[in-house]
């Protein structure tokens, strides 16, 4: 059986019965299996195990700690973008030696801390802010790395395009020479590693063997130039399936790397996040109405875009299914699946094939274990949704449901109210 399979009649995440966690714990809710992710981190392990390979995992898809902790006990770092990101990550278990600081927009007390925790690498991503690490390194020292951004297209959704020259990350690849002599010419800056990454949810390999080609014939340079280069970070990127895509298998990838860096002797660093993460969760929604409208049906439930953004923000595809089995002779027809927030961009799906839903029956959007919960908001003042762990035969809530008392108490009426 599969980590979300049917057995008995009714959906299963790994060995329970996802009926009986909603009965439990209310919905909406996330689920993530235990087993899918240990899955998915061992394939992806063993694929660049030929390889001086450090796996830091992407934080910024899923950030819950008990999912980061899962990670770190399997020998994971982490690539973090943000300060919270990183006290999440050391929160978790994950040591600092492991972990990489990633982003455009570091400020100067998030790179004082990350000092601060001795973490393996900072990613300097633009020349102002090599200048304030410069400043604040002086006197202790920092190994960095430089991203570069390669233009080269990753042909993926374009607000999740990261390595085209008009995206805001890296630095021109053709300004490289020129930002790696003037970080080693900084007191307290010793620049040893080239990062790239080019985007999320690539399905084809083609765009990664240009961007690590480029990255490639750039260690040469910078090697020529005096540079002692001895990492490289290839970023992340690899898709997964959420409709009928066909991402390319954890072993393409590895030879991929393989054909393009396996002869420069360099740690390799690779930040897998949706591909760890993505299909290892569902969330799990219950049905409020199903409306017959004047053109068309609704099927209108209890999660909503607040919950799950990925539908209205990027026409995102999730599966939708039943956790109730239906029989394969039930009457089915098309219908909107939406929630209840006060927007029309509140509708997860458009003309789905469902059979009639009664209130209280349950559905699970597939692959919602990447950028769901962690992209999750309070708006229309919605409780955030708990998040459910399960391994094997048990389950654990990893975030709880706050109350409307916790969520009210973080407003406060101004002082002459």
């Amino acid at each position: 059986m599969t980590a979300f399979d049917y057995h008995d009649g009714a959906l299963h995440a790994e060995g329970i019965a996802i009926t009986d966690i909603a009965a439990r714990v209310g919905t909406p809710f996330y689920c993530y299996s235990t087993a899918a992710l240990t899955d998915q981190y061992e394939a992806f392990a063993n694929a660049m195990s030929n390889l001086d390979t450090t796996i830091c995992y992407a934080v910024k898809a899923n950030s819950n700690q008990a999912v980061i902790r899962t990670f770190a006990d399997l020998g994971a770092g982490a690539d973090v973008v943000s300060e919270g990101e990183l006290r999440r990550a050391l929160a978790a278990g994950v040591p600092a030696d492991r972990i990489i600081f990633s982003g455009v927009g570091k400020t100067r007390d998030e790179l004082t801390y990350a000092l601060a925790q001795s973490i393996h690498k900072i990613n300097v991503e633009s020349e102002p802010e090599l200048r304030v690490l410069g400043e604040l390194a002086a006197g202790r020292g920092a190994e960095i790395g430089i991203r570069v951004n390669p233009d080269v297209d990753a042909k993926t959704h374009a607000k999740i395009s990261t390595g085209r020259a008009d995206n805001k990350f890296g630095i021109d690849i053709s300004r490289a020479r020129e930002i790696f002599a003037k970080a080693a010419a900084t007191p307290g800056i010793k620049p040893v590693s080239v990062a790239v990454h080019i985007g999320s949810q690539l399905t084809d390999l083609a765009p990664l063997r240009a961007a690590y080609t480029s990255v490639a014939e750039l260690v040469g340079v910078l090697r020529a130039d005096g540079h002692d280069i001895d990492s490289i970070d290839l970023g992340g990127g690899i898709g997964i399936r959420y409709k009928d895509e066909a991402p390319p298998s954890f072993a393409e990838y590895a030879a991929i790397v393989q054909e393009t860096t396996g002869n420069l002797g360099c740690r390799l660093f690779v930040e897998p996040g949706r591909s760890l993460v993505g299909n290892a969760g569902i969330l799990v929604t219950r049905v409020i109405y199903d409306k017959q409208g004047q053109a068309r049906r609704f099927v209108i439930v209890d999660a909503a875009m607040n919950d799950l953004v990925r539908p209205a923000m990027y026409d995102a595809y999730h599966g939708i299914r039943t956790v109730r089995k239906t029989a394969p002779s039930a009457t089915k027809t098309t219908a909107d699946i939406v929630g209840p927030i006060c927007e029309t961009g509140d509708t997860f799906a458009r003309a789905r094939r469902l059979p009639s839903l009664q209130p209280n029956d349950l559905l699970a959007f597939d692959s919602a274990g990447a950028y769901g919960a962690v992209m999750a908001s309070t708006y229309n003042t919605r409780l955030l949704i708990p998040e459910i762990l399960v391994k094997g035969t048990e389950f654990s809530v990893v975030r709880t449901r706050p109350s409307y008392d916790e969520l009210l108490k973080l407003d406060q009426l101004a002082k002459w109210q």
